[in-house]
């Protein structure tokens, strides 16, 4: 596992007002997605949005009404902050694969090769907001990994948000006794997340 020095600042408002906005997120204006530079923006957003929204509810379920006071605890930020951007790193993947794999398939777009472009600027941007190094690294080994793999006709229909489930799964910084006995809630409540993304993605990329 990854492990870095904490500096409070790396606990970001902005995160919070990510979470605490989530509800209102059905109100605000959609732009359309209608270069590359817009599918980008549109990723980087909404990986960060599932992202922060899944892992801060399931703390908030976990640790009840007064989860926010574990926030004086700088071993606890260590781990909020750890996993926040673990999760993001592959809800950053899945989103990039799913939305080039939809556009190739329903559009015909063939420039699936910008894969790798969007995933590394967005990744490289993040580095001034204070992601990690190591775990910039660790994310573009594992996004070529999975690129090598990954099979553009059938990518979109074929569980593509699962292993941003897992690694919300698995970075959660829950007891492993109490995660066991959350796997199926925890994992449902990022692809019903997801589910609402793919809907609002159809509809923006329609001219």
């Amino acid at each position: 596992m990854l492990k870095y020095k904490l500096k409070l600042k790396d606990v970001k408002l902005e995160d919070f007002r990510v979470y605490l906005f989530a509800l209102f997120k059905g109100i605000l204006p959609k732009k359309k997605i209608k270069n590359i530079d817009d599918l980008k923006s549109f990723i980087q957003k909404k990986s960060a949005w599932v992202s922060q929204v899944t892992l801060y509810n399931y703390l908030k379920t976990r640790m009840g009404t007064k989860w926010v006071l574990h926030f004086d605890d700088e071993k606890f930020l260590a781990s909020i902050n750890q996993a926040k951007w673990n999760i993001y790193s592959v809800a950053l993947q899945d989103l990039t694969f799913y939305s080039l794999s939809y556009l190739s398939v329903f559009y015909d777009y063939k420039k699936t090769d910008n894969a790798t472009n969007i995933y590394e600027e967005i990744l490289n941007q993040e580095l001034a907001n204070g992601m990690p190094e190591e775990v910039v690294a660790q994310a573009k080994k594992k996004f070529t990994e999975r690129l090598d793999k990954i099979d553009w006709n059938d990518y979109y229909k074929s569980w593509p948000f699962n292993e941003s489930a897992l690694a919300l799964y698995e970075w959660a910084p829950i007891a492993e006794e109490l995660k066991a006995l959350d796997r199926k809630i925890v994992l449902n409540s990022m692809i019903l997340k997801w589910d609402n993304i793919k809907d609002e993605f159809s509809k923006l990329i329609k001219i």
